[in-house]
């Protein structure tokens, strides 16, 4: 049977992630505790390429890599006050991304793939 998680998330990650995470354990890291730190930092790219070298169930992987869009959109949201106060103005875009974080948590967890989002340059 093939790696659903590998065949479903591993073309969302640039090249630039698997290098660094290959770095890490060739350095010594221990893939499984790499990810999960990342996962708590709420850095899901890096997550993402931890668990793509490691030994784990695809469950364990999934909910893994959706904590790391929580742990994302958490911080984001906690962020988004702090300039909110700091500012006196509202950061909307902020907890859109926040949101869209949660939601891609809850696809992830379903064992759906995620949307691969194309970051636009608006117009000058």
């Amino acid at each position: 049977m093939a790696d659903t998680f590998t065949l479903l998330y591993s073309p969302l990650l640039k090249e630039v992630f698997t290098a660094q995470a290959h770095q890490q354990i060739a350095q010594g890291a221990d893939a499984s505790e790499t990810a999960r730190q990342y996962a708590e930092l709420g850095k899901p790219d890096f997550t993402l390429a931890f668990l793509l070298l490691v030994e784990q169930t695809e469950e364990e992987k999934r909910e893994m890599l959706a904590h790391a869009y929580e742990r994302r959109a958490a911080l984001a949201e906690e962020k988004a006050r702090e300039y909110t106060t700091q500012f006196h103005r509202p950061f909307p875009l902020m907890k859109l991304e926040a949101r869209k974080d949660l939601l891609a948590a809850r696809t992830i967890r379903a064992g759906q793939p995620l949307q691969v989002q194309e970051h636009r340059v608006p117009p000058q």
